[in-house]
């Protein structure tokens, strides 16, 4: 089943929006997961690094606390596949706006 985001479209000399449905292509689809996927690998990669900077400066070094520390960096900044498809139904939205 193809993703799809709904979106308001504004109507000249109107106070309601017309409602747009957006809908991926299997092609857009599999390009947002795989942009989310090097993304989260990138965030990932540097919570890891940060983790251990942070627990060799607080004196708590030790794999267990790098871990959560790795851990709680991630989740604060990784964000939801479902945002990046998304992000790229409002640009295709946005596009054929113009």
């Amino acid at each position: 089943m193809a993703f799809s985001k709904t979106f308001p479209k504004t109507v000249p000399g109107s106070n309601y929006p017309i409602w747009e449905e957006i809908f991926l292509t299997e092609e857009e689809e599999k390009q947002a997961e795989e942009q989310c996927k090097n993304e989260n690998f990138k965030i990932l990669d540097e919570s890891l690094e940060e983790a251990r900077i942070i627990a060799i400066k607080n004196g708590i070094n030790t794999d267990e606390n790098r871990t959560k520390l790795a851990i709680a960096l991630f989740e604060k900044r990784a964000s939801h596949l479902i945002f990046w498809k998304e992000s790229k139904a409002k640009e295709k939205f946005d596009n054929k706006s113009k």
